[in-house]
């Protein structure tokens, strides 16, 4: 099949933008071609990947959405006139917007954020009308998309919402990238790693992944850093990989005294070795859909402390691979977890739970089904038509 794959902005550590590539990778290697429409494209394009940068025009990010949305929904239906032979199989979607055959769900539901947290006037505004027109022509009841869900809480939101049929919703296990599994030599790739981090024997490394400081709750955990007890704080160092505006994240450190404990290297190419390299994974978000992230650090066998609003939350309690923040969200509980952590005797089981765990649940396979879905929805559609065609002739 030739298959396109849309998606706004991509750069090599986002993870919905890491779920497209596995994904693209899979339908690749089982034969399919692919075609990748985008605007912003970050990062080496993998070979045999047929990538289209669309020009697109406008002052705010929902301007240049629409624009992007409306040259790419052009561009199939030139395809459709000129030259048929060029039509796609089927339109792989990662963001919601027009004519897209199938759409990986990474993102909550937009009216149902909209209807929490704001009122009548913010509806009057463009930026509503172009996310919601975007949402509803994937979830509206006559569509033909078909859904596939990592969260199954956002399902319902969507199905309330849009009265979607549900018959196109699917719901999707985890998809943990496998070189994120605990290697037999963890030991050695730790002290390295820790050694080129200028870390002590008995330093305590905390470790955030992710873009999108505010919603991570990077200043939460600069704030539980600042909040231990000497001599603990001063051998505790909090490292950020991910992407995002620095300066007030560094302003809050050094007002709190801590500037030389907190690194913000931005995104970095080896988190499976810092992974290993940490003592505690630490993910107190202010919203989270799923968060791979988590079961990467299950993968990983590195105990947790994580927000409850964390899609994947469930997985850390459920395997007992650390301890999980009520809601709502208080900085003094986060403050006494972090302590209690650090002087826990218990970090061995946590471990101990956290690879059990990994090694007998199915966190690996989304790409897989994903690209299994795919290939059904293809053949399905490829049937509809013949059938059509042969109606049209009688």
């Amino acid at each position: 099949m030739k298959l396109a794959f849309v998606l706004f902005k991509y750069f090599p550590y986002g993870g919905l933008e890491r779920d497209f590539l596995r994904i693209a990778k899979i339908c690749q290697s089982r034969g399919h071609e692919i075609f990748v429409y985008s605007f912003i494209w970050e990062g080496d394009l993998p070979e045999g990947f047929n990538l289209t940068l669309i020009p697109v025009k406008g002052i705010s990010n929902h301007q240049r959405i629409s624009n992007f949305s409306n040259k790419f929904s052009q561009l199939l239906i030139n395809k459709d006139v000129l030259n048929k032979e060029e039509r796609f199989d089927l339109v792989v979607g990662f963001n919601k917007m027009k004519d897209l055959d199938l759409y990986y769900a990474a993102d909550p539901c937009y009216e149902a954020k909209v209807r929490e947290q704001h009122g009548k006037l913010y509806r009057l505004g463009k930026r509503y009308k172009v996310f919601q027109s975007m949402e509803e022509s994937v979830f509206a009841q006559d569509k033909n998309v078909e859904l596939l869900f990592i969260s199954d809480i956002q399902m319902e939101n969507f199905k309330t919402i849009y009265h979607t049929p549900a018959e196109r919703f699917h719901s999707l296990p985890p998809g943990v990238d496998r070189s994120r599994i605990r290697p037999d030599n963890a030991d050695e790739i730790r002290s390295r790693v820790r050694d080129s981090l200028s870390l002590k024997k008995n330093d305590k490394l905390l470790l955030m992944i992710g873009t999108g400081y505010k919603r991570k709750g990077v200043d939460r955990a600069i704030e539980a850093l600042a909040s231990l007890p000497e001599p603990l704080r001063s051998k505790t160092y909090l490292l950020v990989a991910g992407e995002d505006k620095l300066k007030k994240y560094k302003a809050q450190a050094k007002k709190l005294g801590i500037e030389n404990q907190v690194h913000l290297p931005g995104a970095r190419d080896d988190v499976p070795q810092l992974l290993l390299a940490s003592d505690l994974f630490m993910h107190p978000a202010r919203h989270e859909n799923t968060g791979t992230v988590l079961l990467e650090g299950i993968a990983a066998g590195i105990p947790q402390v994580i927000s409850g609003v964390c899609g994947y939350a469930f997985h850390i309690e459920k395997a007992q691979a650390g301890k999980l923040l009520s809601e709502p969200f208080q900085q003094t509980e986060y403050n006494n977890v972090l302590l209690d952590m650090l002087t826990s005797e218990h970090w061995q089981q946590w471990q101990d739970n956290a690879l059990h765990y990994m090694r007998n649940s199915d966190i690996f396979s989304m790409p897989d089904k994903v690209s299994d879905i795919i290939e059904g929805t293809g053949k399905q559609r490829a049937v509809a038509n013949i059938y059509k065609m042969v109606e049209l002739v009688d």
